[in-house]
This record gives structure tokens, sequence and C-alpha cells, in this order.
């Protein structure tokens, strides 16, 4: 975080400078008779500068944005919901191409959520429920590119060919969803200040969007008809 770091910064600074005036009035050789305690910074100097760097990080947490906080807290549950699908595949005959771009959206997501989380809980926020992993809980549906109730169910009872086509057309649906979250919050002025939230957002935007031109081929692949037919 951009405000963090200038709070360490201004800290490392403070404790240089304590050092130094705790140097001056003495010679060259004044060291070497010392003991090494003498040398440093005073220690009620220390924790008073200690003090002020964690009162200011803490201020530094509270002022999240609120378009940041609700990027995160509406991500969560979306991404959830992208983990409900890409969890059909194993036992829905989905074909080794398809379960191999689940895992990928499984452990991309997964991480995800964890630092989403963390992020939310380390500013004393709410962190979603993930109980309810199929994205059904209060507002979820308000959130770009969710699947309803209905289509996570035809979902569920695809199989095979019929389960690739419709999880590449819903996950294409659920992506764009992401990358729209993503454009709104970029949107918003003061959002995305915090280094942490710029980037993920940046690399969320950069990864669905890669995966959406990916799956669009795929897509186009099982409509194609097939060599002799």
């Amino acid at each position: 975080m951009r405000t963090q770091r200038r709070l360490l910064i201004l800290l490392t600074g403070l404790l240089a400078a304590a050092q130094a005036c705790a140097s001056a009035g003495r010679g060259p050789s004044d060291d070497a008779v010392r003991p090494a305690a003498a040398v440093r910074p005073d220690a009620a100097r220390v924790a008073e500068l200690e003090a002020i760097y964690r009162a200011r990080a803490e201020a530094a947490l509270e002022g999240a944005h609120e378009a940041d906080i609700r990027f995160m807290t509406h991500m969560i549950p979306h991404h959830a919901q992208a983990l409900v699908m890409a969890g059909f595949a194993p036992d829905n005959g989905a074909s080794p191409s398809i379960r191999t771009l689940c895992a990928r959206i499984i452990n991309a997501q997964t991480d995800e959520i964890a630092v989403m989380s963390r992020w939310l809980s380390d500013r004393g926020l709410p962190v979603p429920e993930m109980g309810d992993m199929r994205g059904h809980g209060d507002g979820a549906m308000l959130m770009a590119g969710m699947l309803t109730p209905g289509q996570l169910a035809e979902l569920e009872d695809a199989r095979g060919a019929d389960f690739d086509r419709l999880f590449l057309e819903y996950m294409i649906q659920h992506h764009k969803g992401a990358v729209t979250m993503v454009r709104e919050l970029f949107a918003t002025d003061g959002a995305a200040q915090d280094d942490f939230v710029f980037k993920l957002a940046s690399d969320i935007h950069v990864d669905q969007a890669t995966e959406i031109a990916r799956m669009e081929i795929m897509l186009e692949a099982l409509a194609a008809p097939e060599p002799g037919g």
C-alpha cells in the first residue's frame, strides 16, 4: 500500500535522524570507548516513533475507499460461484481441456478469495460468508455476470460435450461480469489508489480477459463441424 510504504520510509528517516543526533557532539574516537548502546537512538524516542507509525498505519487502514471495499466484498462471492462452476467438471464428463481450464480457475480464484478476505479482515470489515458457495446470497444476483440459480442447475445437470459447451458459454458470461466490475472500480473517482487494490483488480482484468479470448476459441472449436462430416 502506498500510504503504509510512505509511513515506513518516514519512520526509517526519523530513526536515522535520531541516531544522527545521538552521534552529534562526540569525536571520531568516541565510538571506540563508548558501549554500543550509547551510539543507538534513545529507547524512549524509538518507542515514540514506533507508536506514531502504528497510529498512522491504522489510520491508513481505516481510510479505505468505499468503492474498494465494495469491489472486494462483491468479488469474493463472484469468485466463489466460479469455483462452484469449475468444480462440476470432474463428475460431469468434461473434456481434458475443460478440466485443465477449470483447475486453473480454481487455483487462481481460490488464492484471490483468500487475499481479498484478508484485506477486508485487516480493516475490521465484514468478510462475506462462504457457506453458500453458489453465490445466491443477498445481493449476489446484482453482480455482473453472475449465473441465476436456473443456469447453475442447468450446468450441474449437463454431461460430456453438452457440459463443455455450456460451461464455456456461462464462464465467458461470468468472466465478462468480473471485467465489468473492474472497469466500474477504475471509473470511480478516488478508487483503486491503494497499491494492492489496483494490482489485484488489474490482474483480475488481464487474467479474465485473456481467458475469455481463450474460451471463445474453444467454443468456436466445439461448434465447428467434424472433418469429413
